[in-house]
């Protein structure tokens, strides 16, 4: 990836559009060439999707637990990872070092659905044990990680040196 590259993508990130118009806006790169950097970063597997981003608040499912997960198990961390993730309402699990094997993130539609996912994760014979978080504010939570870094330091960071 390269300067102009990195710029799109901090554009995107931020504008939450890959409307080449509106990124020609922001970044003064001409369409024809935004049309074929993003076709190239797709390519790469860069960019995935082109998928709407949901207010999961407004779409009706504004509890968000936080778990931590202790396992016992034998063979691989990912066939429990997969059963972990298969649990209805998970949103993110992540693999973890330490005491604690896997931290979830589940986003549900009611404080009454919780108990329903704490009973899921109990009835996986690889769980021995959950500490559930009740998350009162969500005070960042962004699908868009590159808006939390400034584009100086995206492209000290990411941009190849010419």
């Amino acid at each position: 990836m390269d300067e102009r590259d990195v710029t799109l993508l901090k554009a995107i990130s931020d504008l939450g559009t890959g409307s080449p118009e509106k990124l020609h806006e922001e970044t003064d790169i001409p369409v024809s060439t935004i049309h074929y950097r993003l076709n190239n970063l797709r390519d790469a597997g860069v960019v995935e999707n082109d998928l709407y981003d949901l207010d999961l608040d407004e779409l009706g499912l504004g509890v968000t637990v936080v778990l931590e997960v202790l396992t016992d198990y034998e063979g691989s961390y990912e066939d429990v990872a997969a059963k972990i993730s298969d649990v209805e309402g998970v949103t993110q699990t992540f693999f973890t070092m330490g005491e604690t094997d896997f931290m979830v993130v589940a986003r549900l539609p009611d404080s009454d659905d919780v108990e329903r996912l704490i009973s899921d994760f109990e009835a996986l014979p690889e769980v021995d044990r959950t500490n559930s978080t009740f998350v009162i504010s969500r005070e960042k939570d962004t699908a868009r990680p590159l808006q939390s870094y400034s584009l100086d330091t995206l492209l000290a960071e990411l941009a190849d040196d010419e």
